[in-house]
């Protein structure tokens, strides 16, 4: 009873809102009413409301937009007697329309998402089997070798734990292709993986053929493992201790639970954040979706697998034949099918693995490509919007993620429209300049405090349009092909540890340089127009300031595709662990600063006698994970520094032994409360005025960059840019 009251009482104040909205008002009071909300919405983030307060201001925010959209219906569309208007009008009213939906879609999903859940702690005999799977297809044992360290290192009963290596790049179809260089390579990898493994302690799977991508090498490792519970982490995805303690545990309680899913946490900055240095000061782009969206979805049981840093039933795979391949986002689709058979999902907002990003641009694209592929596969394959035995909050769930991968026509055509009206004009809109401020500037305000709401300290203004407009041109042809053809697009592993040893132009660069141009164009014309068409002016300023918006935002681009070279070969993590150094037989105290998967800072009292560049010592240190005898890690020094009687030595690692590696990952990856620290310390809300003057700031000085680097790549002299050199208190 209680529950149909309150579903009559929303239909009401619906109805209510919509007859609001379609009153017949004048532009005053538009504007009037459009200000006070705008003014409301500020007063009470001042409070920062929650609960009811926070969606009565989502509410107010959400009156103005309907108000919006039934003045774009009704008023604004060329006749349609004209054509050539009528079409690009229609256009942008189209992409006006999905940016509403993708609005309406993000409200339902995490206006109110629910709070990070915490297992419950099992005693030792309750605790399930475990099989980790880690699957691999062109990544170095070196790489490897920390994640298996990690894996083996998590805090579990060990007759209870089994990891997996699951080589795609060893596989008896490669091992014997008929290339002899690319067979002799696949013969090498396998011995070196088998011999990792082996001195691991972890079991080395590989398969015949390379069939069905990612999805037939967890597949097969199903068929060759038996353990209740089924974790994946990525070939990069090195996992901390406490990783099944925080997941297996809400297995017992709810036998219909399919998935216990964590955040994807990276210890390097994508090549966006690197180029703009904004990685240790501003929440990472994924934040938004692991930090907010995923806890939204949550709430409506349609979290869901994210290829990685998961625990999965193996009932509920079974039920699946495994899992499913038919897309190249395997995750996303088996989690779809897998919801629509009845079973329940988890999802974990503390960090508890730790991975890479691409470091590249070019790499980044390709990443991001072939996760828009798999999500219009899923969109054409599966349907979600009318899957049998999905609820309907769950189809809208999976309509969110899976539609927004489409904002690249969207943003194509808010980037080109001006440009229609400003060199062929062609009428995008039939109003006013003043029309066109009262009603789209409050649209865009409220829009703006709306995502302020919704995503605050998790996503600053205009990043989010950034990252969009960086990846627009190249997802364009990703989507026509997936489109055109949807079984075409095949699975690409993402370089997991590629780098940027000198700053240069990503060789992808071009196409954001030339469109930088066009708008720039653009600037121009409105002078132009203003000069030959006074009587036009309203217009074509309201025109040329949209356009101008778009001219930043392109050239803080060229900033992202301006690549700065690295001479770090890995990330540095704080670390502040006791230790002791051993230089032959003097023990000296120290202290372990940061570490690398490759080295670590280590800071001593006072000066240290006979070290060097390039003398070799032993670490000891009490490591957090159950390591038999007192093992030490052999490094050696490769830079001395001095300061304010301390003695900094940068080591590299000289791992020989698997201990080594255990020792290693101890050290970098063993508790997660550094990764949370790490976020928690770059999450905070500037607010919409300084978060959009500090944006505009970085737009200009980005656009210098880029014009910088274009310059030293084509210009005359063809100059190459040499970063600078590291300072003696940084890691080599």
């Amino acid at each position: 009873m209680t529950k149909a009251f309150a579903v009559l009482l929303w239909a009401l104040a619906s109805l209510f809102v919509l007859i609001l909205v379609t009153l017949p008002i004048s532009q005053q009071t538009h504007l009037i009413a459009g200000t006070t909300v705008v003014v409301v919405m500020a007063l009470l983030k001042a409070f920062k409301p929650t609960g009811v307060w926070r969606l009565i201001a989502l509410a107010l925010g959400t009156s103005i937009v309907l108000r919006y959209v039934y003045w774009r219906t009704t008023s604004t569309l060329p006749p349609i007697n004209q054509p050539e208007n009528f079409i690009v009008g229609l256009t942008v009213y189209l992409a006006e329309m999905y940016c509403v939906a993708m609005l309406a879609l993000s409200l339902f999903v995490v206006a109110t998402p629910l709070p990070s859940r915490v297992a419950p702690r099992l005693r030792d005999e309750e605790l399930p089997s475990v099989d980790v799977f880690i699957p691999t297809y062109n990544e170095s044992p070196e790489l490897l070798a920390g994640t298996l360290a990690a894996a083996k290192g998590m805090d579990y009963p060990p007759d209870k734990l089994h990891v997996y290596l699951l080589d795609d790049g060893g596989t008896d179809q490669k091992r014997n292709a008929k290339d002899l260089r690319s067979a002799t390579e696949a013969q090498q990898r396998h011995a070196d993986l088998q011999r990792l493994c082996a001195e691991l302690g972890v079991n080395y799977l590989t398969r015949a053929r390379n069939e069905h991508a990612k999805a037939g090498n967890l597949n097969n490792g199903l068929a060759h493992s038996s353990s209740d519970i089924v974790v994946v982490f990525d070939a990069d995805h090195a996992p901390a201790r406490d990783f099944l303690h925080c997941t297996v545990g809400f297995f017992k309680d709810d036998p219909k639970l399919f998935m216990v899913q964590t955040p994807h946490f990276f210890l390097n900055p994508d090549p966006i954040e690197r180029n703009l240095r904004t990685f240790t000061k501003m929440p990472s782009e994924n934040e938004m979706f692991y930090g907010i969206i995923q806890r939204g979805l949550d709430k409506w049981n349609a979290s869901f697998f994210c290829g990685s840093a998961a625990a999965l039933r193996r009932t509920a795979l079974v039920a699946t034949n495994g899992f499913k391949g038919r897309s190249i986002t395997e995750d996303c689709e088996t989690a779809l099918e897998l919801h629509a058979r009845g079973w329940h999902s988890i999802y974990v907002d503390k960090p508890l693995i730790a991975g890479l990003q691409p470091a590249t641009f070019a790499s980044f694209i390709g990443q991001r490509s072939r996760w828009a592929q798999g999500m219009v596969q899923i969109f054409l394959f599966q349907r979600p919007f009318m899957k049998r035995g999905l609820s309907l909050s769950q189809r809208l769930c999976y309509m969110s993620s899976i539609l927004f991968w489409f904002f690249p026509l969207a943003r194509l055509v808010f980037l080109v429209a001006p440009l229609f009206y400003l060199f062929f004009n062609l009428e995008i809109f039939v109003a006013s300049g003043q029309e066109f401020l009262s009603y789209t500037l409050s649209y865009m305000l409220v829009n703006l405090m709306m995502q302020n709401y919704l995503y605050g300290s998790y996503r600053w203004p205009w990043i989010s349009e950034l990252y969009e407009y960086a990846q627009t041109l190249y997802l364009l042809p990703a989507l026509g092909s997936v489109i055109m053809h949807p079984t075409k697009p095949t699975f690409r592993v993402t370089a997991k540890d590629d780098s940027v040893q000198e700053s240069k132009l990503s060789e992808i660069a071009l196409p954001l340089f030339a469109f930088f141009c066009v708008l720039l164009a653009g600037i121009g014309m409105t002078v132009f127009r203003l000069i030959e068409q006074p009587y036009k002016a309203d217009v074509t300023l309201v025109v040329g300031l949209w356009n101008l918006l778009n001219v930043l935002l392109a050239g803080c681009a060229l900033g992202v595709v301006s690549e700065r070279g690295e001479r770090q070969a890995s990330q540095r993590v704080r670390a502040d662990r006791r230790c002791e150094l051993k230089i032959g037989d003097t023990v000296i105290p120290a202290m372990i600063e940061n570490v690398s998967t490759q080295g670590a800072s280590i800071s001593v009292v006072g000066a240290v006698k006979d070290i060097a560049r390039d003398s070799q010592l032993r670490i000891s240190f009490t490591p957090l994970s159950q390591l038999d005898g007192s093992p030490e890690l052999p490094a050696v020094v490769r830079r001395v520094g001095h300061e304010a009687g301390t003695t900094t030595i940068g080591v590299r690692y000289a791992t020989s032994e698997p201990i080594h590696y255990r020792l290693v990952a101890d050290l970098l990856y063993a508790t997660s409360d550094r990764w949370t620290a790490f976020q928690a310390a770059r999450r905070y809300n500037p607010g919409l005025v300084r978060g959009t003057i500090w944006f505009y700031a970085l737009a200009v000085k980005q656009t210098v960059r880029g014009l910088i680097y274009l310059y030293r790549a084509y210009g005359p002299s063809r100059a190459k840019y040499s970063p600078p050199q590291p300072s003696a208190g940084e890691q080599t």
